[in-house]
């Protein structure tokens, strides 16, 4: 009897499972929680000054304002681990103390916290306290060649630099030696960052959001010198982090401090300009790059060399040069980074670190070589695409970029014009989007009931992302049944621990723990089984409390095994090779016997429920071969040659990563990339004072996130290829997937449209206007 998988909803574009507690204001995020006493309500007291020593501080009027409870300073704060130490934890797990010192690190930083009955009591206060700093001059990275350090490493764990081939030399090769740049950008959640914290005795609770549950836990125990397990850490809803949430920051540190100090709960929530100053950026780069290539546009010489700030005290470097080393072919490769060390808020991770900006200023100058080649962009990318990994010569698990960038221009109806015209004119452009893949060590856990109910468990956080519902569907999947059977509970530091959610690996690692899980539940009941059908069990299905055993098909493959030597020259695994979790001929079957049905209770003693297996990856979970998704981007753009006014007309994007779990959440992670990618190309970027080291615009007033208005016709389609030595699920990173080479593909548009090449991001009217009015970019 054959298995009815009509109703397995493992990559089917469901709904959010948490869509209606959302919509109906029932998923509480962390400034929405509650505890049995109201909370106080602390607020700010920011610097105005980049760098300093406090020689003055007076809270007095402000201590004596109504509805005000306490006002912390360095003097009162109480003890805390130093900014940064132990130097041996990593920088999500080091010591994030502020108030423990009367130095000032940068420009916006905490000077005082005000704790109050209400915001309004609290803010008011706050204007009362007076301070004065003794300030110092700020460094800033002001030119590419104030950066001469060498970082130890790079975000994502590549080196700093790295060569391979030999030098190129052809005196007949077409060359370009381009210089651009991309200004400080800011994450800027939806939700901004929020603390509620509370001491109970010894123990710490903090609802805060925060991306990954359990470095969070670490790091209060290492600020606050307390022992990890007197923390709990809860995160359940989370409104978008985009990396500027990995780690603890200043609101969740002072909101605890108020608790301890005040022995009651106290709520900080960072307002949108605090959040700027409070909470990681991206900083600014300079990005110099030498392509060669000889007269059929095969790429000989590729170097690329980038040259950005890092902020004092905190141990990140992002690695810009990222896609200049796997994108194409080259018989030399040279990729290089340098930071200077600036008096500046701290710099993290912000969506898709390094590839995002690395792609802009990279997949930009690929399209100057091409053009002075005189060759078709598309084409001359496809031209170059590798065999292997460039640098590291190890092959790709799969690598599908070709079929991206051919398909998409087929679909996008791909045209590129050689000669720029006057007036409103049309230009096509195109960008590669290469992005590593991790599997990162994660647990969860799933648990059965009597009644037949399904119960996952893990600290994995869903930042807006979906994973509450690839989880549901990853678990009503493995036993066919359906998603409303399912409880997901997560974002709590009690139950196992994840890898969180982040650097687009989050999907892929839990859900592949979970998976294990599933598998292990099912072994259990299996085992149940035993007496009653000894040697002939098969596949599991839930229906109710009713467990549907389907008999054994002795003739059936085994489903966890893979082709591993049926691949094409491109590396590609066998492209007829069944997805062997999914598909309807991978169950056992028995065309003579109808499936059996046991109620739950006749197999498993009522003592024994909840029946809970716990799954883990790790490492070990994956070759040791180059994972990427891959992605091609292609944009259409209006410029009206007489204004300098760029208006999108469309963004279409085809991507490679590996199993989808969800359509629905996939695309919209994608769309949400591809727009995030207009605003790198076209409006975002924070101005620095050059002498106070402050931000010039540091609110959506100022700071130009791509709005309705900006954005046209988003489309996007995948090319599903499962890779299970990526993970053993079969799904691989796509979150980030969607800006990379995203901002890319429309400044190549812009060029194409008016023959305008702008090497300063954002691609702003007064700069296509200069550009237009002679000079040519050369």
């Amino acid at each position: 009897m054959k298995i009815d998988t009509s109703k397995n909803v493992l990559g089917k574009p469901i709904s959010r499972v948490d869509g209606i507690l959302k919509v109906t204001g029932q998923a509480r995020y962390a400034a929405e929680q509650q505890f049995d006493e109201k909370p106080l309500t602390g607020w700010l007291v920011s610097s105005d000054t980049a760098i300093g020593e406090i020689t003055q501080l007076s809270t007095d009027k402000a201590e004596n304002a109504e509805g005000v409870h306490a006002v912390l300073t360095y003097k009162n704060a109480g003890p805390l681990k130093p900014f940064s130490k132990p130097a041996s934890e990593s920088r999500f797990t080091q010591s994030r103390a502020v108030l423990n010192e009367p130095h000032i690190r940068h420009f916006g930083a905490p000077v005082a916290l005000v704790i109050a009955d209400t915001l309004e009591q609290a803010r008011y206060a706050a204007s009362l306290v007076e301070y004065t700093i003794d300030a110092e001059t700020p460094d800033l990275l002001l030119s590419p060649d104030q950066a001469t350090t060498v970082p130890d490493s790079l975000d994502g764990g590549f080196e700093a630099d790295v060569e391979s081939g030999d030098s190129y030399h052809n005196k007949n090769a077409v060359s370009i030696n381009v210089d651009y740049t991309t200004p400080s950008q800011i994450s800027a959640a939806m939700e901004p960052h929020a603390t509620i914290a509370n001491f109970d005795g010894d123990k710490l609770t903090v609802y805060t959001s925060v991306q990954i549950i359990a470095s969070a836990v670490e790091a209060l125990a290492v600020t606050f010198e307390l022992d990890a397990e007197n923390i709990e850490v809860k995160s359940p809803y989370i409104g978008g982090g985009f990396g500027s949430k990995l780690g603890l920051h200043y609101d969740a540190v002072l909101a605890c401090l108020g608790a301890r100090y005040l022995k009651r709960p106290v709520k900080v929530v960072l307002s949108r300009r605090q959040v700027f100053y409070n909470s990681p950026h991206r900083g600014n780069s300079f990005q110099s790059m030498q392509l060669s290539c000889d007269s059929e546009g095969l790429l000989g010489g590729i170097k690329h060399h980038s040259a950005m700030p890092r902020a004092k005290g905190y141990e990140f470097a992002e690695a810009t040069g990222a896609g200049a080393r796997v994108t194409y072919s080259a018989e030399h490769i040279k990729s290089t980074h340098r930071i200077k060390d600036a008096d500046i808020p701290l710099i993290d991770s912000t969506r898709s670190p390094g590839d995002a900006i690395g792609s802009l200023a990279f997949e930009a100058a690929i399209d100057e070589l091409a053009l002075k080649a005189g060759i078709d962009p598309l084409t001359f990318r496809i031209k170059n695409l590798p065999q292997v990994h460039p640098v590291s010569g190890k092959r790709f698990t799969t690598h599908r970029l070709g079929d991206c960038l051919q398909e998409g221009a087929q679909k996008f109806g791909w045209q590129h014009k050689a000669a720029p015209k006057k007036g409103k004119v049309i230009g096509h452009g195109v960008a590669s989007a290469m992005r590593m893949n991790v599997l990162v060590p994660s647990a969860a856990s799933v648990s059965i009931d009597s009644t037949g109910k399904l119960t996952v468990r893990s600290d994995m956080t869903d930042i807006g992302t979906g994973s509450y519902t690839i989880l549901a569907q990853i678990a009503a999947g493995a036993f066919h049944t359906q998603v409303d059977n399912v409880d997901v509970q997560l974002g709590d530091s009690s139950l196992p621990t994840s890898c969180g959610s982040g650097g687009s690996f989050g999907a892929a690692s839990t859900g592949s723990a979970l998976m294990k899980a599933c598998e292990l539940l099912k072994q259990s009941l299996k085992k149940a089984l035993e007496k009653k059908l000894p040697d002939s069990v098969g596949e599991l299905a839930l229906e109710g409390d009713t467990l549907v055993v389907y008999a054994r098909d002795t003739h059936a493959r085994d489903t966890h095994a893979r082709d591993t030597h049926a691949r094409d020259t491109h590396n590609e695994p066998d492209t007829h090779a069944r997805d062997t979790h999914n598909e309807p001929d991978t169950y056992a079957r028995d065309t003579h016997n109808e499936p059996r049905r046991f109620l739950l209770s006749e197999l498993i003693d009522e003592s024994e429920f909840p029946l809970t297996e716990i799954g883990e990856v790790s490492e070990d979970d994956t070759g040791d071969d180059e994972q990427y998704s891959c992605g091609a981007h292609f944009a259409e753009v209006e410029v009206d040659s007489h204004t300098g006014e760029v208006r999108l007309k469309r963004q279409y994007g085809i991507f490679s990563a590996g199993k989808i779990l969800n359509e629905k959440t996939a695309s919209s992670q994608i769309k949400g990339g591809m727009v995030w990618g207009a605003g790198y190309a076209l409006t975002e970027g924070i101005h620095h004072h050059t002498d106070t080291a402050s931000f010039i615009n540091p609110d959506f007033g100022e700071y130009h996130i791509a709005v309705n208005r900006d954005i046209a016709d988003v489309a996007l389609d995948f090319l599903e290829t499962p890779d299970y030595e990526a993970s053993p699920i079969g799904a691989k990173g796509i979150g980030e997937l969607g800006i990379t080479g995203a901002g890319a593909a429309i400044a190549n548009a812009i060029a194409d449209a008016t023959g305008v090449r702008v090497r300063e991001f954002p691609i702003t009217m007064d700069k296509v206007m200069e550009w237009l009015k002679g000079n040519n970019g050369s």
